[in-house]
């Protein structure tokens, strides 16, 4: 559109700020609406009558307003969106206080009182499954046995006894386990159960968190199985 700047020298607005103050305002990042048509309205009364504007400019501009805006009201409909699933998410991760929860980790928490549980990943099958409690030194705590033949997944639990009979420290424990696959022992995979103390709500692009006892926080959705709720 070719507008005379010589009609525009010394332009007034009739408003007390002008489209391009409102721009240049730091309250303001952003022209809007009722600014764009005001700037078009003024372009149109001082064009140059010489070179009047081009209507498929003036429908091209139109038209990219109109998309700018749309995309605009969308972005504010999916952000109200995104609120309603942070405050669904919320309550469900609220709901899983005090309650046991797998997690994709080898390490457990041994609260000095409370029997450990985990699961030995014996995949397509193992025989003569052995499970290692070792401290964090790596030196071994106690031994457990799953005789026979396991396939799958194979729930275990450590009443944390030390192999003399005595009672562990309270801490973090390694889980190592392995099993005879095709006559050799090899090494299978580990999960743990953790108690849920809190949750920490998510926001700003963070993951909701569920704080296990012992053991920090773990996003909500790598939780890979929730077990059962604590008696009180």
């Amino acid at each position: 559109m070719q507008v005379n700047k010589d009609y525009l020298n010394g332009l007034k607005w009739p408003e007390e700020q002008s489209p391009a103050d409102k721009a240049a305002d730091n309250s303001r990042a952003q022209l809007e609406q009722e600014d764009f048509f005001a700037l078009l309205t003024q372009q149109l009364a001082y064009q140059d009558p010489f070179k009047p504007a081009d209507n498929s400019q003036m429908i091209a501009q139109m038209t990219s307003f109109t998309t700018a805006d749309g995309i605009n009201n969308m972005s504010q409909q999916l952000s109200g969106l995104s609120d309603v699933m942070t405050s669904s998410q919320a309550l469900q991760a609220s709901s899983l206080v005090g309650q046991k929860v797998l997690v994709p980790s080898d390490i457990a928490y041994w609260d000095g009182s409370e029997t450990v549980e985990g699961v030995a990943v014996t995949g397509e099958g193992a025989s003569n499954v052995m499970v290692r409690i070792e401290n964090e030194k790596g030196e071994l705590i106690r031994k457990i046995s799953l005789d026979g033949s396991q396939r799958g997944n194979i729930n275990f639990s450590w009443d944390g006894l030390t192999e003399t009979g005595e009672q562990a420290p309270s801490g973090k424990y390694n889980i190592k386990v392995s099993g005879i696959v095709d006559g050799n022992r090899e090494d299978l995979g580990a999960l743990a159960f953790a108690r849920v103390s809190s949750v920490t709500l998510g926001g700003g692009g963070s993951p909701t968190l569920v704080n296990l006892a012992g053991l920090g926080g773990l996003p909500l959705n790598q939780i890979l199985e929730i077990a059962s709720r604590k008696a009180a």
